[in-house]
């Protein structure tokens, strides 16, 4: 991750054109012609062995003839010369080139990037489009038109789609800070340009069109970090294994399940939209407006009743919520419109109304407190111009300031009446759509994409039984199963790793004969289940491998000839191990789940929730990531259930959720813990009278191999070897550990114990105490980017907050930046120190370079420590504060 190379890369002041012509179906033609057009200020340089000049612009035979060292290349040659360009590129120290060539194999991009790396050349591309930015005039791209300055970035794989945006765009006046064609993201990736555009001031929104993504741990990190300051919202294709396998010719990367990426946008509080229908949609009403809805309610005014129907019905259809209208409102509304007594939401003013009357429903709507979010449509009408409803409403929302007004859109019915309607809302920067359902569509885009952002920032229940989860003894287990060439485990083998993580599974006994299979029965009590074991069977019921109720000693023995006969007719190669009984469960009034774990290439992990059945099927399942919370397994069970994969049945009792939360917290602990097991299947799961028995179970093993450069998991979890005991001065012990996102309310209680002068020397100023928002994001951090240590002791039930130290590195890895604050009526304890230590020692771990810090001269317990820890003091007389620094 490098901000500083991607913003040097997007603020060239000269570019140099390798293979610039004068043929006008050459992309060297179409790129210079763009650059001299788009009103690029600095000097453009086309390089051609052909060609005196380019364009009318004196052209250079080689690259070492260039006047000066261009801060960008665009590459518009053919593929088979790329590494010589890029070898010359890296000998003047140009270090930033563009490639558009395409239909390069793994080989000669492997051969390029490696020849980039030893040039010190940072690519994009290559099969791209090229780089439009528009507030600096350049369009080093060979689109066919440009890109008007704006508030969006766009970044896609895909060049068509660049071409197709672009063009759109420009229909609907819609402008864009960044538009970058990434190609097959060679070098820079979309995680380098999520950390850059989150933290952009020109870019309030970001719009992704992705085929494979590479490294997903580094995105997912990337895309939450930007998603908690701006909207982002992203198009997948692959949804089908076609059209993945087709994503990945085109771009490379990796061919996951759809659901996976479903999960992992919603995980980073990204929003997915499905088509480019919705692409539009959603950059439009981005571009418009990219703030979080203050609520989810939508009032609707329409002159048609049947268009007003279409838009209920479609906003309810995919879980929107009407605006309920005060009785202030309606009267209002029903002295107005005169073939109505009652006003409702809808409201319907009749085909026959006027501009005037449009204006007056408007101004009451305006004025109303309840409504927040509207949407005005319109039918043609004989009585007046469409264009003439579409001024007066720009009229009547111009006289209102924007942060004092409802979120409004339009939908102007038809085509050519409503064309120029439509162009006067979008002149206007009112966001207008065709239909009324696709209005809704793009309104529930910003409902969505709140529900993420809430979903980012609720405060999880706390649960907390890791203390009697013996994760050790699990993986000595593991490994003696390994050791033995035990690769996948059935039941009575998977049971013992299971329960150490408090998981029950039925007692299930092993039998090597039908003999043995009698006398075990007879032990464990009628009725029962005789299955066969065999490893080379993956489904033992469709062979006849699984009987159920036996009764008595007998029929078991038989049975299990029966059973060994049957196999050995229809998979006469198969090893059988010998046969597993269980005693059958009572099922009445119960429901049978699935859980199952499965390994994604390049994901890592993922788990899943169904209910029960055979395989590892992602259409008959919600998927999440690990590691999970009390808050994530609930959204997993949401997902699964608005998915339809459980099913509300009608049960004497209904299945406990709260502790089906607290099962799935603790297979993902599993998960964290074990990286050996590679794949893991419970089903059935028995849910019954508050209880959850496994009924069968598989796990698969195999020794995980670090790969340099990749992490197992797609997200990092909780890191819990950072957790220690430390002895306070007076000798009181205390912990030190990693903060969590359960340590919401007890941040709340450490805030509000600081004094006034102990709040002004941490944040420089008398702020307020912090709401929920900003304890989140205080307690809810990527540990891969920032680390937040407390010291706790035990209080009560629960504990108490002492202290907090925190690092902030930068994306680029190079400079942490820290702060600390003590409990007021904690300090003299020594824990400034702890906690200070402990952000040094983690910092100097994760390879940063330096750690800095500020505080105010007054603060001389701080600038005591700090140089005491070996940090180099100084005071910055300009800003009036104490500068701290300590390199490694």
């Amino acid at each position: 991750m490098s901000v500083k190379r991607i913003s040097q890369f997007f603020n060239p002041k000269s570019i140099a054109v390798i293979g610039a012509s004068n043929h006008p179906d050459r992309a060297g033609f179409i790129v210079m012609r763009n650059l001299l057009q788009g009103g690029f200020k600095g000097p453009i340089m086309p390089v051609s062995p052909k060609h005196v000049a380019v364009h009318g612009v004196l052209a250079y035979e080689t690259i070492k003839q260039l006047p000066k060292v261009p801060d960008l290349a665009v590459i518009a040659t053919n593929k088979q010369t790329l590494i010589k360009i890029i070898t010359e590129l890296g000998e003047i120290g140009c270090q930033h080139a563009v490639i558009i060539a395409a239909g390069l194999d793994n080989q000669h991009k492997q051969q390029l990037k490696e020849a980039a790396k030893e040039a010190k050349v940072t690519l994009l591309g290559p099969n791209c489009l090229g780089l439009l930015i528009p507030h600096l005039g350049i369009n080093a791209s060979f689109s066919h038109t440009v890109a008007a300055p704006g508030k969006l970035a766009f970044i896609s794989q895909s060049a068509a789609v660049c071409s197709t945006i672009l063009d759109w765009a420009q229909h609907k006046k819609i402008g864009f800070s960044y538009f970058v064609s990434v190609g097959d993201c060679l070098d820079i990736d979309f995680d380098e340009l999520l950390d850059f555009l989150g933290r952009d001031p020109k870019t309030q929104a970001i719009l992704l069109y992705i085929d494979n993504i590479d490294d997903v741990r580094r995105f997912i990190s990337a895309a939450r970090a930007a998603a908690f300051s701006k909207p982002v919202i992203a198009i997948k294709t692959g949804k089908t294994k076609a059209g993945a396998i087709a994503a990945l010719n085109h771009t490379g990367g990796n061919t996951s399940d759809d659901a996976v990426y479903d999960a992992m946008f919603q995980r980073a509080g990204m929003l997915r939209v499905n088509d480019l229908r919705e692409l539009f949609a959603a950059t439009q009403t981005l571009a418009l407006h990219p703030k979080l809805l203050q609520v989810e309610q939508l009032t609707i005014l329409t002159n048609g009743g049947g268009p007003g129907i279409m838009a209920v019905d479609t906003l309810l259809q995919n879980s929107g919520k009407l605006a309920v209208l005060s009785e202030q409102t309606k009267q209002a509304l029903s002295a107005l419109i005169p073939q109505t007594d009652h006003a409702c939401n809808p409201i319907d003013i009749f085909g026959d109304s006027s501009p005037k009357r449009y204006q007056q429903a408007l101004e009451i709507l305006l004025k109303a407190d309840e409504v927040k979010n509207l949407l005005i449509i319109h039918t043609p009408s004989a009585l007046a111009p469409s264009t003439a409803y579409a001024e007066i409403i720009a009229e009547t929302l111009a006289k209102i300031p924007k942060m004092a007004r409802p979120y409004v859109m339009t939908n102007f019915m038809g085509e050519e009446a409503a064309y120029a309607a439509r162009l006067v809302c979008a002149n206007a920067k009112i966001p207008t759509y065709r239909t009324p359902e696709g209005a809704v569509g793009a309104f529930m885009h910003l409902v969505s994409y709140r529900r993420n952002q809430k979903h980012l920032t609720q405060t999880p229940e706390s649960y907390s039984d890791e203390t009697h989860l013996q994760h050790k003894q699990s993986k000595t287990l593991i490994n003696e199963f390994l050791h033995a060439g035990a690769a996948k485990l059935a039941t009575h083998q998977a049971s013992q790793i299971l329960a150490n993580y408090d998981v029950e599974c039925i007692e299930t006994r092993v039998a090597l004969t039908p003999s043995e299979a009698k006398e075990q029965a007879q032990r464990l009590g009628f009725p029962v289940a005789l299955k066969l074991i065999s490893h080379d069977i993956p489904s033992k019921s469709e062979v006849g491998g699984v009987v159920l109720n036996l009764n008595d000693a007998e029929e078991v023995e038989q049975t299990a000839f029966a059973m060994l006969l049957r196999i050995r007719e229809a998979a006469p190669d198969a090893e059988i191990e010998g046969f597993s009984l269980q005693r059958m469960a009572k099922r009445a009034g119960g429901q049978e789940l699935r859980i199952a774990v499965k390994t994604e290439p390049g994901v890592g992990p993922v788990i899943l929730l169904g209910e029960a059945g055979t395989g590892l099927n992602f259409s008959q399942a919600a998927v999440a990531l690990p590691p999970l919370n009390m808050n994530l397994a609930k959204y997993l069970i949401a997902a699964a259930h608005d998915k339809g994969v459980i099913k509300e049945r009608a049960l004497p009792e209904k299945v406990d959720k709260y502790r089906l939360c607290a099962l799935l917290t603790r297979v993902s602990q599993m998960v964290v813990d074990q990286p050996d097991i590679r794949d893991m299947e419970l089903n059935p799961i028995l849910a019954c009278s508050g209880q959850f028995q496994v009924l069968d179970a598989t796990i698969s093993l195999k020794r995980y191999q670090p790969v340099a450069g990749r992490k197992r998991l797609a997200i990092r979890p909780y890191p819990k070897e950072l957790v220690s005991t430390v002895t306070l001065k007076g000798g009181r012990p205390a912990t030190l550990r990693p903060i969590r996102p359960e340590d919401e309310r007890a941040h709340q209680e450490f805030d509000q114990s600081l004094t006034k002068e102990d709040r002004y020397r941490r944040f420089f100023g008398e702020l307020p105490q912090f709401n929920h928002d900003q304890l989140a994001k205080m307690t809810q951090i990527d540990y891969d980017r920032e680390m937040a240590f407390i010291v706790t002791i035990p209080n009560k039930s629960s504990y108490q907050t002492l202290g907090v130290s925190r690092v902030l590195m930068d994306p680029d890895n190079l400079v942490a930046e820290f702060a600390v604050v003590v409990r007021s009526d904690c300090q003299g304890l020594g824990l400034g120190r702890i906690l200070m230590e402990a952000a040094i020692t983690h910092c100097r771990k994760q390879g940063v370079e330096s750690i800095e810090g500020i505080t105010l001269p007054e603060n001389s317990g701080m600038i005591g420590l700090a140089k005491k820890l070996g940090f180099t003091v100084s005071r910055d007389f300009e800003e009036g504060t104490i500068q701290m620094v300590l390199h490694f």
